[in-house]
């Protein structure tokens, strides 16, 4: 039976995160991922505060990407968090969205590199070893962390082949984006797992669900989430294998504009549809059951930033 966990992705107030971490955790989600969006909320900030509101729900730093903070800064924030609460403590990295890094103006190349040198960084300093790494893009040597050892588990972000296959070979576990596609989520844990080679990992994916008195209800406010994630070029395939049609180019466009009109009328229906669970709470149940028979550990339920709407998805996603 997959577990349920829930996204926050940086846009609700900083005020309303202990009632909603709160209100997942009475719900029964089993981890709280708390998103690293540049120019929204700082996650660290957030996972502080959601940990200290609550008693047994995981937190996860989701995707924490060594472009905008270094490999040891990133390690440093997650064993502090663990060592005021261990055990509840997950580390995810990722590459970051392209668009958000080149509009902050940070480059981001050799992102394979990059991550696994990320993952060995963290590795080193996690375990509480004097550190030694000399690699391609990051070197730290003659250093440990202050608190190490200590357990912190670490997922990967991903969506292309190599970095699914790092995922699996690598780390702790697998995470597939928010407003993916249950065929590319499928393709995505098959890349990963042949990265595994038989060696248990972890798979989530998040899906974005809200829910209405009819499906137009849910799927309305979802159209805006659901296009920042899709207009990114590294979601060609997931589109694709999804079978809607969306002209990404225009959709950026819209974005970089804010042209909000233009992104509801991209973001279609049918697009909705075949990358979201949204409507009644029968529709939701089954749109995440299909998502959970693919083979996911955990559901990330996303999409959604007050604890009514948090409370309502978990209570639909578990009947």
């Amino acid at each position: 039976m997959a577990e349920f966990g829930i996204a926050m992705d940086g846009r609700a107030p900083i005020a309303s995160i202990a009632k909603q971490a709160q209100v997942a955790e009475d719900g029964g989600a089993s981890t709280l991922w708390i998103a690293c969006h540049l120019f929204l909320r700082d996650p660290i900030t957030t996972a502080a505060l959601a940990l200290g509101a609550t008693k047994r729900i995981k937190i996860a730093l989701m995707a924490m990407s060594p472009y905008s903070v270094h490999p040891v800064y990133i390690a440093m924030a997650a064993a502090s968090l663990v060592e005021a609460y261990p055990g509840r403590v997950i580390l995810c990295l990722g590459s970051g969205a392209p668009a958000d890094l080149k509009v902050a103006g940070i480059e981001s190349p050799r992102p394979l590199v990059t991550i696994a040198e990320t993952v060995a960084v963290c590795r080193s300093l996690f375990a509480g070893e004097m550190t030694d790494f000399h690699g391609k893009i990051f070197e730290v040597s003659g250093r440990r962390l202050a608190n190490a050892p200590c357990d912190v588990p670490i997922v990967v972000a991903a969506s292309r082949s190599n970095m699914l296959q790092l995922a699996g070979r690598e780390t702790d576990g697998v995470l597939i984006s928010a407003a993916t596609s249950p065929p590319f989520v499928k393709a995505c844990l098959d890349q990963a797992a042949a990265g595994a080679m038989g060696k248990p990992f972890r798979k989530y994916g998040i899906v974005y669900a809200r829910l209405g008195a009819t499906e137009k209800e849910g799927i309305d406010p979802i159209r805006r989430p659901i296009g920042f994630v899709l207009r990114g070029a590294h979601h060609a395939d997931n589109i694709r294998l999804g079978g809607a049609t969306l002209d990404q180019a225009a959709l950026a466009a819209a974005y970089a504009a804010e042209n909000w009109s233009e992104v509801d009328r991209l973001v279609s229906d049918d697009v909705v549809r075949r990358h979201a669970a949204c409507g009644t709470p029968a529709q939701v149940r089954e749109r995440l059951a299909q998502y959970r028979a693919i083979g996911l550990d955990e559901v990330i339920i996303g999409g959604m930033d007050d604890a009514s709407s948090i409370a309502a998805a978990l209570a639909a996603a578990q009947g």
